[in-house]
């Protein structure tokens, strides 16, 4: 725990004492009865029986709405039995809750006490039903009418010396209309500030993508999985965080395809599926989906693929045709270059740093020389390193050398996240200056955005730190525990004037806030509103639109929609005296899709296509068209080896999820497919490496992170021995986002270094 505001005794963290843990052998299989068992014991809990059976059925469905969690894609013929997984169904639970708190809750209990309870507790509490004021100097919020609201936002926004004092936050959970609306707004105010939460997660994709292929995004449809030869999972748990993707991999292996994982952890979604909606899956063994596992030290992935490509190079000289020459002369640029600096590397070497056996790294050479249809897939065990722009190249390297791209079954496929956060960047949520985005609202809109860049994340964090950030407005998301350095973030949030949430549910940013502070409720993916075309859009993981419209009854009649809440502040900012009709927008939203047709790049009648499946926007990679970049072709890249130095004592730390959560949101206390119930405060650790320096299991000990000569400590973790490299560790965020410093990011995306954190351990004095 620690209290950081004199005024109010928050606990900043949470508290860190430990629940009745249970351990048991890590589960064998994925899914199967006993994931359909915890989803309906989830959703009837907090749904009610009738009401979660219903509801789930719309969900994913052409006609319904977008699951809430993850932005996995839909097939172009979804089941009828329920297009969701176990965590969809618990994200939809979580959103659709029969609890609820309002104003007689935030009476009853201070922010001071709601501190006290841990994240999930505080999820647990239900759905916001009223917009909230915490006055400056109070610790109990109060009602206020939106109104007032707004009125306040608006009077605090026109204060500012600089319209660069307020920053504009985006979570991925919004839709294409609120997140284009939102943007739209900070633009008209006069800032670019507009970090998003994939500053933290998959910048380093969208800038490593962009830098070679001359698109920020993934390449392959869902489809294309189904006929690929080789699939390579890098860096990505699909069985707890996207869990659809196992049965496009099961689908692969059925064609004949090959899965690779590359990942410290074996993790068991990647080992066997019991696929629910299968009688195989329901009674029988299930799918094994991964053929090769190669469990690669922490960010050491540049190496192994290295050593890959340097004995795929070796074949190709004594056999040729392992490389497809044809397509690296046409389409590439780079190649010999690479060729030459591989053979500065002894295998030797590479293969020491990247911990695989040889045997395992043969295997795997042997599967892709001859294959000339490969998609390579990652998450954030690639994208939140220093070097993480270059580990995502350097896979790259790997598919241009086979031509393994802009044909069918090949590709890049970046999984993002969030549901939308895709859809975020394309409709205009970022801080950085695109000229020619500009130029489009200038004419179509009639008014001038900034020119000037704005703040992603971290500039985000240091600028209120500093006191130069003084409004802080989040559209969804739990900022406080999403950024790294959480003691300093927090610091940062309580030095502004005003912040302000647009949520479902409460969580620790409504709890750590600045001197005065605005809770607004929204509605859910899953709620029905009132009104003429009242539905929204989305952008899925590999760029296809659709519609969603949610089918419930809303949480409350107070509830004010994202679209609707940032068209009523602007109007309210506005005065009603700017070129843009905010009100109008805010009740209609076939307007706001007009105008993200003319302003964001790649959409067009959106109101008729994006219904049924929805439609793809383009993307240059598909038809091999890299007339963005220079030369004309895609850049083939020589990049460096990671760079760690760890002392003796050090290890090499990755924050995970357990699989009873979603981004920061705790939707349960167990890990099953880890073999953890009860618990959250967890460092898994090599039984070697616990018998070398002297820990016993479950004895307890804090982590130390080091940078810059301030050491910040994660309290009260026991250790647990498991399957994992030498040197390395993980454990569970937010829990230990406390010790990645904010100031060490990878180069160029300044994503934090959540994966590859350097710690010691410490036994705690209460061991």
């Amino acid at each position: 725990m620690k209290e950081i505001n004199s005024k109010r005794n928050i606990c900043v963290r949470g508290p860190d004492s430990f629940s009745n843990i249970q351990i048991t052998d890590p589960k064998p299989y994925a899914a199967g009865k006993e994931g359909i068992a915890a989803a309906m014991k989830h959703s009837f809990k907090e749904m009610g029986v009738f009401r979660a059976m219903s509801t789930l059925l719309h969900m994913n469905q052409k006609d319904g709405f977008d699951c809430p969690s993850c932005a996995w894609p839909d097939p172009e013929k979804p089941s009828r039995l329920g297009e969701y997984c176990e965590n969809g169904a618990k994200a939809l639970a979580d959103e659709a809750t029969n609890s609820t708190i309002g104003a007689e809750f935030f009476a009853r209990y201070s922010v001071e006490e709601l501190s006290l309870k841990t994240d999930y507790e505080l999820n647990s509490l239900g759905r916001l039903t009223e917009p909230m004021v915490l006055r400056q100097g109070r610790i109990h919020y109060e009602p206020i009418s939106w109104e007032e609201a707004f009125t306040l936002i608006a009077d605090n926004l026109h204060n500012l010396e600089s319209p660069d004092e307020a920053i504009f936050y985006t979570s991925g959970r919004s839709s294409n209309e609120a997140a284009f609306l939102y943007g739209l707004f900070a633009r008209a105010f006069g800032t670019n500030n507009l970090p998003d939460c994939s500053n933290m997660c998959h910048e380093s994709s969208g800038v490593a993508l962009s830098e070679t292929l001359g698109i920020g995004k993934g390449s392959v449809k869902l489809e294309d999985l189904y006929g690929a030869e080789v699939i390579i999972v890098a860096g990505q748990n699909p069985g707890t965080n996207h869990p659809r993707m196992l049965s496009a991999l099961e689908k692969c292996k059925e064609n004949g395809g090959y899965i690779i994982s590359i990942n410290p952890l074996e993790e068991t979604g990647l080992m066997n599926f019991k696929n629910p909606q299968r009688l195989k899956g329901l009674l029988g063994s299930g799918e094994q989906i991964t053929d090769l596992h190669l469990p690669v030290k922490i960010n050491q992935d540049i190496p192994l693929i290295k050593l890959i490509l340097k004995k795929l190079a070796a074949l190709d000289e004594l056999e040729g045709n392992i490389f497809d020459t044809d397509f690296i002369e046409e389409y590439t640029i780079g190649a010999e270059a690479l060729l030459k600096d591989l053979e500065s590397y002894s295998a030797k070497e590479l293969l020491k740093l990247c911990g695989v056996p040889m045997q395992k790294v043969d295997t795997a050479v042997k599967l892709l020389a001859g294959k000339q249809k490969i998609i390579v897939c990652w998450a954030m065990g690639l994208t939140q390193h220093k070097n993480g722009v270059e580990t995502i190249r350097e896979y790259v390297n790997l598919l241009l050398l086979k031509g393994a791209i802009g044909k069918p079954f090949s590709g890049t496929c970046p999984v993002r996240g969030h549901s939308n956060v895709q859809g975020d960047r394309s409709v205009g949520i970022m801080h950085y200056v695109d000229k020619s985005f500009n130029k489009r609202i200038e004419t179509h809109l009639g008014f001038t955005p900034p020119s000037e860049a704005g703040l992603d994340v971290v500039g985000a964090m240091q600028a209120m730190h500093e006191g130069k950030g003084k409004i802080f407005i989040a559209l969804g998301g739990n900022f406080l525990m999403a950024a790294s350095d959480t003691d300093y973030t927090a610091e940062a949030l309580q030095k502004c004037e005003l912040t302000v949430q647009v949520s479902t549910k409460l969580n620790r940013s409504h709890l750590v806030t600045g001197k005065t502070a605005l809770i607004l409720p929204t509605y859910g993916r899953s709620e029905k509103e009132q009104g003429n075309n009242r539905f929204v859009t989305v952008e899925n993981s590999m760029g296809r639109v659709r519609r969603s419209k949610g089918v419930l009854k809303a949480a409350s009649d107070h509830l004010k929609s994202e679209p609707e809440l940032i068209a009523s502040l602007a109007d309210t900012y506005f005065k009603g005296d700017h070129p843009v009709d905010w009100k109008h927008l805010g009740t209609d939203y076939s307007k706001i899709r007009e105008m993200i047709d003319k302003v964001a790049k790649g959409f067009e009648n959106t109101e008729s296509r994006a219904n049924g499946v929805g439609y793809y926007l383009p993307n240059n990679v598909r038809e091999r068209d890299f007339s963005k970049l220079p030369d004309g072709k895609a850049r083939i890249t020589i990049n460096k080896l990671p760079e760690h130095t760890l002392k003796a004592d050090e290890f090499m730390l990755m924050t995970i999820r357990s699989h009873d959560q979603f981004n920061t949101t705790i939707y349960g206390m167990d890990d099953r497919y880890r073999g953890v119930y009860n618990e959250r405060r967890i460092v898994f650790m090599n039984p070697d490496d616990m018998v070398e320096n002297g820990l016993r299991k479950m004895e307890i000990v804090n982590l130390n992170s080091t940078y810059d000569a301030k050491t910040r400590t994660a309290y009260n973790f026991k250790v647990l021995p498991y399957k994992i490299p030498r040197g390395n560790l993980a454990a569970y965020f937010p829990e230990t986002n406390v010790l990645v410093p904010y100031n060490h990011f990878a180069d160029r995306s300044r994503t934090p270094i959540s994966k590859s954190i350097k710690v010691r351990i410490c036994k705690a004095q209460s061991s």
